[in-house]
This record gives structure tokens, sequence and C-alpha cells, in this order.
């Protein structure tokens, strides 16, 4: 028996065909549910998804796709995805997910039916402006999360923090469950700052290369005091008028700026559950995740241990999925 993954997002697709628990071929495409959210039509990412699939079982050279079992997660799972499938309520892990799935059939995609997981949501009835920093959303880290825990036996409660465009901070709790969610657009902010402001010039467009844990630790010590908005301009100041600097030590401290906001959400979102105690575990883009790790390390508030997860982890949301998969019955 196979299984392939789908892992849908805004903006890509990654399919992913699994013997057992490795992977043996994969296809990779640049489509997602923004397509759908501009066009108003599914079709470009039916298109996709489907063409990624077909691909990727070519490549494993499987003739057969009765012997397969299709599962996805992430946006697909929105609406402005695939098949909407709720968001499941916070606290939620293994047992949640495996009874959320949902089995629907597909034929412009796949002639086989596809297991589509659900994200998670904060448990927050009527938000409003009083109370909306407490409320939170996700669809295909959780799946990541679920791949996490299982690859690190993790025990006991931690705090997950995933970065990348959208940043997505995670409390988990003693039960391996999802308690609550944090989304940050970091990654986004620094692409915007770094290709679309003043600050261009200043950079030359470029990010950081190499961590200088001086310059990101100085950088999110400004922010914190001052604010994002002039923290920022700061870096035209330094490339003005100190030019003992190089290009990297100033995206260092934009990016120590940046991600500095989301240490502070780790410790004072009332979106999450979270004490100094819990071990951090961080996994994501290189750079941001060791720039985090610097900011954690340095950070009085946490007392609990440090794990930071390298690039030999890779295709966890598809681990995550099989997973869930197997806890269902779906997979052996």
């Amino acid at each position: 028996m196979y299984a392939v993954t789908i892992d849908s997002g805004t903006t890509n697709t990654r399919v992913s065909v699994w013997k057992e628990n490795d992977i043996i071929a994969e296809s990779f495409r640049s489509v997602g549910v923004r397509d759908t959210a501009i066009t108003g039509s599914k079709e470009t990412l039916m298109q996709g998804v489907r063409e990624a699939i077909d691909e990727a079982i070519a490549l494993a050279g499987i003739k057969d796709r009765n012997a397969v079992t299709f599962i996805a997660s992430g946006m697909i799972t929105s609406n402005v995805g695939l098949y909407e499938v709720p968001h499941l309520l916070a606290p939620a892990g293994l047992k949640e997910f495996s009874e959320g799935m949902v089995k629907a059939q597909l034929p412009e995609v796949s002639d086989q039916p596809i297991w589509f997981i659900p994200g998670v949501k904060n448990n927050v009835p009527n938000v409003t402006v009083d109370n909306c920093e407490s409320m939170d959303v996700i669809r295909g880290e959780e799946v990541e999360v679920i791949g996490i825990l299982q690859k690190l036996q993790l025990k006991g409660s931690a705090i997950l923090i995933l970065p990348g465009s959208h940043s997505k901070i995670i409390s988990i709790d003693e039960k391996k469950r999802i308690t609550g969610v944090v989304t940050s657009i970091a990654g986004e902010l620094m692409d915007v700052i770094t290709q679309k402001t003043i600050l261009a010039n200043a950079l030359q467009n470029s990010f950081a290369t190499e961590i200088n844990e001086t310059m990101v630790l100085k950088g999110a010590g400004y922010a914190e005091k001052v604010g994002l908005g002039r923290t920022c301009f700061s870096v035209r100041i330094l490339d003005l008028f100190d030019g003992s600097l190089s290009l990297n030590d100033k995206a260092n401290f934009l990016m120590g700026a940046v991600l500095g906001g989301d240490i502070l959400a780790v410790k004072y979102s009332t979106a999450l559950v979270v004490s100094p105690d819990m071990p951090v575990i961080i996994f994501g883009k290189k750079m941001l995740r060791e720039a985090l790790a610097v900011l954690v390390k340095n950070d009085p508030f946490f007392a609990g241990s440090l794990n930071v997860m390298g690039d030999e982890y890779k295709s966890l949301a598809g681990f995550g999925a099989l997973t869930i998969a197997r806890e269902r019955g779906i997979l052996k």
C-alpha cells in the first residue's frame, strides 16, 4: 500500500508519495488558494493539484491507484480550497484530528477519494475588537505539529515556534494537544520592509545571510523600547552614519526588531497557554529559526529547554498526516 499526502497552502502545493515512512516521489506546483481568491474559481487550484498528483504517482511508478490512500491538509480545506472542513476547537490533538478527518470524492482532482484533515482554531466565542487578540486559526501547521511531536517523542507541554512568511506560535499541553495558536506576519514584514520601503537602499534589498547575535539582540531591544517603526528607520540612520556595519549586520538588526515581536507574543499573548518552564521547539526557515533561538536564549523569561530542529527534519507535514491517518485506521 502507498499513501499520497497533499500539502497545499496559500501559494504552493507539495505532493509526496510514501511507502511506509519513506518518500519515494514528490511533485510541486506553484498553485494554492490565493489563485482561488484572486480569480473566484477553483479551476486553477484543481488543475495544479491534479497535475502534481499525476506526476508524483508516475514518478513513483505506481500503476494501480486502488493501492493508494490520498490524504490532504492545509489551506486546501478552507472555504477557498478544494473541500472545506470546519476548524476543530482547541484543545485538539492526534485523537481529535483523526476523528475530524473527512473523506470526499473529487473526480476533477483524483479518481480515488481524498481524506481531508481539519485545521484548528482557538476557543473564543463571540469575537469582538475587545478580545480578537485571543483568537487565531491554523490550517496545515497542525499536521507539522503532529509530525514534530511524533519525531521528538515529546513528553509534557511545550511551546512550538514555526517561523516563515506567516509565523505560527503554538502551545501544547501535557496531553500533546494544541491549546492555542498565534500568527504573525513576521516574514512578510521583513520582505516588504527590505524590498519596498526606503530601507531597500540601506539594505540593498538583501536579507541576513549569517547570524550576528549582537545585532539581532540590539534590534529586538530597540523595538521593545521605541517600537518597530522607529527601530526600522534606525537601519537607515546606521547606514548613513555608521560605516563600520556590513549589509549583513544591518539585516540582522532588522530581523531582530521584527522577530522580537514574536517573542513578545509568546510571553504576553492571551491566545496561548504558556509558562516560563515550558520547553521551546523552533522549526522553520534557517535564518529565522536561528535568530529566534538567539532571542529565546537571551530572554530571562524562558527557563525551559530549547530545541532548534534543523533541515534534516523534512516533510513533517506529510509525516504528521500519515500519523493522523494511522490513528484513524486508514493506514496500517
